[in-house]
């Protein structure tokens, strides 16, 4: 079991422009507690005289090591979590990185005090919520849409045969390729690094190649196109700059490839033949099948849309202040968890910039909108969740972490114990709060059609001189109008 930490005392100080300072004291029962935990960490791997290693106790560490610097350590570990722990007592939301100032260490038997500095999520002036009135399309399946579907079928049950004729693009070519890379000195002649060997994935054997696919280096599919079985060719092509293999990136290289056997695609006939062989008895079954799937995937992204569309008329009638620097701060958020997503890809943070062809600056300016949205939509939500008194209960906390217990083959129950063992089920409950929210803006929500709505928008008009947010006379409201 996790360790229950003592508790902390905890005072919110509102410091303007939505930042407060949180004033910490660490008790100091907590604070030895700790520091007795890291001595007997650091103990493992102190040698002493007369004692085995990993048995030195603890008072025998810190004198040897000296109270401060292990207190120290201790103190910098566990910041985190008397943080985390600090703003869950104190109600708050934060925005951005805090700022923290620690201070003096104190002597044994005191308490240790720190202070932080953070952002917050302000808090929502509520308008109406419920009953709004929402645009939503009706779903609709195009025969386009069922005939492109079952090309995909048949290009799934596509069969590969012999052409007697030169490649062409959409062709299908075996080949054996030799590559090298020519040397830098502009000679000419192919001069393979490290004596004659090829360079790493420079040469293969009845390779299956898609020419037109795009999957090979740029211009090598081209250079085989017009082949025909039996020819050679030799291709003179160029790695780009920002090339995966840093060894391979800009340089030039040679490919030798010779052209074992052309193959084109040869698509089933559209029967029952082709239905049978995806499990229906004919075509007419198979239609019905793929419109049935296609109506369910585009009702549920329309009831995707219904419930955002909800909460954003929702957060249009909210007043709410946000300034720029919590809004860059959100943004800054956002960047910093798409690079943590980046790198579980195997994507690098210079890589991802190259690519995109800007600076980091840009690419966070450039997320300002999602942040400024992400966050009214957020101080709305927890507007409702505080006006409303929604607090999951413990079966709605299993309930929702069913289908994650399922995937890792436990019960919900002992997912939920992991999660309070973390100090993680607050979140977790926080966010099903919000989704609660969602709920119940979503099901009160009034569905008008899309034209009526349009149709709203273009009559309701601002009159000249008209206070901002306010409609003309004799306008229409329109779900999207701040009151």
């Amino acid at each position: 079991m996790a360790e229950v930490p003592a508790a902390l005392k905890t005072t919110v100080t509102e410091l303007g422009a939505s930042r407060v300072r949180l004033q910490v004291e660490v008790p100091a029962g907590e604070l030895q507690g700790r520091l007795e935990r890291k001595a007997r960490q650091l103990g493992r791997e102190l040698k002493l005289p007369g004692f085995r290693r990993g048995k030195v106790p603890a008072p025998l560490v810190i004198q040897r090591i000296g109270r401060d610097a292990v207190l120290e350590q201790a103190v910098r570990e566990e910041l985190p979590s008397w943080y985390s722990d600090a703003v869950q007592r104190a109600g708050i939301v934060p925005i951005g990185n805090p700022e923290v100032d620690l201070g003096e260490l104190p002597p044994s038997g005191q308490s240790l005090q720190f202070s932080v500095e953070v952002g917050v999520l302000p808090t929502a002036e509520l308008g109406e919520y419920e009953g709004l009135e929402v645009p939503r399309r009706e779903p609709g399946v195009s025969e386009e849409q069922i005939d492109a579907e079952i090309e995909l079928v048949r290009e799934r049950l596509a069969r590969l045969e012999t052409a007697e004729r030169p490649a062409a693009e959409g062709d299908f070519v075996i080949i054996d390729y030799r590559g090298v890379l020519v040397d830098a000195a502009g000679s000419g002649e192919a001069q393979p690094r490290g004596g004659d060997e090829p360079f790493a994935g420079g040469e293969g054997r009845d390779q299956l190649v898609e020419l037109g696919a795009g999957k090979l280096l740029e211009g090598f599919e081209e250079g085989i196109v017009g082949a025909s079985a039996g020819e050679e060719r030799s291709l003179k092509l160029a790695f780009p700059a920002d090339y995966g293999n840093a060894e391979l990136a800009g340089r030039e290289a040679s490919f030798e490839v010779a052209v074992k056997e052309v193959k084109r695609k040869r698509l089933p006939e559209l029967d029952d033949e082709l239905a049978i062989d995806v499990g229906f008895d004919d075509v007419a079954e198979l239609r019905a099948d793929i419109r049935r799937r296609l109506t369910d995937a585009e009702e549920a992204r329309i009831e995707a849309e219904f419930r955002e569309a909800a909460l954003d008329a929702a957060v249009a009638g909210a007043r709410l202040e946000l300034g720029p620097e919590l809004v860059k701060a959100r943004a800054q958020e956002m960047w910093e968890r798409m690079l943590h997503s980046l790198a579980h890809r195997g994507i690098t943070r210079e890589a991802y910039l190259k690519v995109a062809g800007r600076s980091e600056e840009e690419a966070i300016g450039e997320l300002e909108d999602d942040a400024d949205l992400a966050l009214r939509r957020e101080a709305v939500l927890t507007a409702i969740v505080a006006a409303r008194g929604i607090a999951p209960s413990e079966e709605d906390l299993l309930e929702a972490l069913r289908p994650g217990a399922e995937r890792e083959g436990i019960e919900p129950q002992e997912l939920l114990e992991r999660l309070r063992e973390g100090g993680r089920e607050e979140a977790v409950a926080e966010d099903l709060a919000a989704r609660k929210a969602v709920d119940l803006i979503a099901e009160t929500a009034k569905p008008i059609s899309v034209a009526k709505a349009q149709a709203r928008e273009r009559l309701w008009t601002p009159a000249v001189g008209a206070t901002a947010g306010e409609p003309s006379s004799g306008g229409l409201w329109t779900p999207t109008q701040r009151t």
